[in-house]
């Protein structure tokens, strides 16, 4: 058997709570911008939860003619622009075989703003209001076959769907596509627009979302006063492209996916393990992986959401995996405390943010960190982005239904 094949980052695109293109995102990251405010899609009098991370100054006619437009959900609108921008950048379309050519993008919910709006219709209108578009247009594989459909690729098109973990999901699973031969090149990434009254009233009821009404004081990751998260929207599209492809044609290339775990729980719906042994053997797999030695200077994006049980089992998983002394070592911080969580898409932002750590020697910060939490003593980079020179970054993803997954990436 020969060498193993090796999967390489060669373009990103990003429409975000924090800019609607990769550099504004990652600008807002390193600095520390905050994308959190009072929810807008929808009046929020009669909920708990009157804050989120929304996507401003989004228009989708930049990505498609109006009548497709208002075919397609607000989630796959910003899967499409995204993937646009990503393939544009990396100038992938020709330059791989359409059979080759491989889509697979995450998301946890799908289509649920057009749920609501044609659930609506058949309550006060009747059956026959129900838009013939509503099945397409909700429905969570749409993402990836508009992608497809766009750019031409023939090769396996599908999503991932395991709820917070489905763009980190979508992302391995893409490097796998590309290591054992199935694909030369994936667009890979994750998507969600959440933000309506269901789901919003549905986490809030469950008590996972933060009720505070001060930004400031609500997206909390590592925080004792942490109290839930803050759900945010939006979508991240990688070109993960095999190496030697990427080299012979002279890709630029931000970074190589040199590792993934991926595990499941298996304990409950919603909340994760005591012992936090899922997350850190999916830590432990993608490491193995990455070929991880102690001499490694590791940055951990955390899944930090801010729920009081979430960050101190992660805290655990982290000691776990690297060893409590390597682990106090590590740089740890959570960009949810700016971009909120933006459920299906968060593995994907989250990539992002450590491939341009690994190139810039930056680490974003947890912001907002005033009071750390004794059950979460790493070094979780209060406040301000710091300058590091890491080796490795490891993307943490773990989501409702027990599933871990965690993404190892490298400078080529």
């Amino acid at each position: 058997m020969g060498e193993q094949r090796r999967a390489v980052v060669t373009g990103i695109g990003a429409v975000t709570p924090l800019g609607n293109d990769a550099a504004q995102t990652w600008e807002g990251l390193k600095s520390g911008r905050s994308g959190i405010g009072p929810i807008t899609l929808f009046d929020t009098e009669n909920f708990k939860a009157k804050l989120a991370a929304e996507v401003h100054g989004f228009d989708p006619k930049e990505y498609m003619e109006v009548n497709e437009a208002l075919r397609t959900d607000r989630y796959a609108q910003f899967a499409v622009a995204a993937a646009q921008q990503a393939a544009e950048e990396s100038r992938i379309e020709g330059a791989v075989e359409a059979e080759r050519f491989a889509v697979l993008f995450g998301t946890g919910i799908g289509g649920i703003t057009t749920f609501e709006k044609e659930h609506t219709k058949l309550l006060e209108k009747g059956a026959r209001r129900v838009s013939p578009l509503f099945v397409p247009m909700m429905i969570g594989n749409m993402a990836a076959g508009l992608i497809a459909i766009r750019h031409g690729c023939q090769g396996p098109a599908m999503p991932a769907v395991t709820a917070c973990a489905s763009g980190s999901n979508a992302i391995g699973e893409a490097l796998r596509l590309i290591r054992h031969g199935y694909a030369d090149a994936v667009i890979t990434g994750g998507a969600e627009a959440a933000i309506c009254p269901s789901a919003v009233a549905g986490f809030a009821n469950m008590q996972a979302l933060s009720c505070a009404e001060d930004p400031e004081a609500a997206s909390l990751p590592f925080d004792r006063r942490r109290s839930g998260f803050v759900m945010g929207e939006g979508a991240v599209a990688l070109i993960l492209e095999e190496y030697e492809h990427a080299k012979a044609r002279g890709a630029r290339i931000y970074g190589e996916v040199c590792g993934y775990g991926s595990t499941c729980d298996a304990y409950h719906i919603t909340s994760p393990r005591p012992d936090a042994d899922g997350g850190a053997r999916a830590m432990m797999q993608a490491m193995r992986e990455a070929g991880y030695t102690g001499q490694d200077t590791v940055y951990v994006n955390a899944h930090g959401t801010g729920t009081p049980m979430n960050d101190a089992l992660e805290t655990i998983a982290i000691k776990k995996a690297l060893g409590e002394d390597a682990a106090k070592r590590a740089l740890v911080s959570s960009t949810k405390s700016m971009t909120g969580h933006m459920l299906g898409a968060a593995g994907a932002v989250e990539a992002m943010a450590c491939l341009f750590a690994l190139n810039e020697g930056v680490i974003p910060p947890t912001i907002h960190l005033k009071e750390q939490d004794e059950a979460c003593d790493l070094n979780c980079v209060p406040e301000r982005a710091v300058s590091a020179d890491i080796t490795l970054a490891l993307s943490n993803s773990l989501g409702f239904g027990g599933h871990n997954a965690c993404l190892a990436f490298r400078k080529v």
